[in-house]
């Protein structure tokens, strides 16, 4: 493991309760990420493969929510604490502790995998190892829906996050690694920030057409 990945996980083991009871009915209050996850899993159902991961799941209330959508969601977490938190709050649900850069499923197995602001920790120049192993584990005709904080600027951004250091990017420049990947961006929505960052929020939806 990486020193930022240890400090990540550090953090977000110090935080689980206090972020499980500010984020877990977020959605509630966000229109715009509760429908692009709602497309999302409508889309995944049509490929025959409604096999999905929560990557970055966090206190688990996505996965379950993508449960309730249709899905044989499961969720993924760096951190342990969050793991143990997910699984007492949803017993029959799978969560599994792991990284994003060497997930613990097969090759092309899942229709879908969701990266919910997940990915903001990673630094810029590790980020296509982890969209490259995103891409790894999806079947072909698979959706991957990443979300982050956008900047206007030509470059990514890093940013004291409230729990670790986090980067904000170009939205161009997020779709562009996306494609290197091999995927290809079938939607975006970016709207203004539900924060006092002042980033915008962004959400891509890609598919792999190979």
């Amino acid at each position: 493991m990486t020193e930022h990945q240890e400090e990540t996980r550090a953090a977000y083991d110090g935080v689980v309760e206090l972020y499980a009871s500010m984020f877990a009915g977020r959605l509630e209050t966000q229109p715009f990420s509760r429908n692009m996850i709602g497309t999302f899993a409508e889309l995944v159902r049509g490929t025959g493969n409604p096999l999905a991961a929560d990557v970055g799941c966090g206190p688990g209330h996505l996965t379950a929510m993508l449960r309730e959508l249709g899905l044989d969601a499961f969720g993924l977490d760096l951190s342990s604490a969050m793991v143990d938190h997910a699984r007492r709050t949803y017993p029959s649900l799978r969560f599994e502790r792991a990284r994003m850069e060497t997930l613990p499923v097969e090759d092309g197995a899942l229709g879908g995998v969701l990266a919910h602001y997940s990915v903001i920790h990673t630094p810029p120049g590790e980020l296509p190892a982890l969209l490259d192993e995103q891409v790894r584990v999806l079947a072909p005709g698979g959706l991957l829906l990443v979300s982050f904080f956008a900047t206007d600027g030509p470059e990514p951004v890093r940013f004291d996050h409230k729990v670790t250091p986090a980067h904000s990017w170009p939205v161009e420049r997020f779709a562009e690694l996306l494609a290197e990947a091999g995927l290809t961006v079938v939607a975006r929505l970016i709207h203004d920030p539900a924060s006092e960052r002042g980033f915008l929020d962004a959400h891509l939806l890609a598919r792999l057409d190979r």
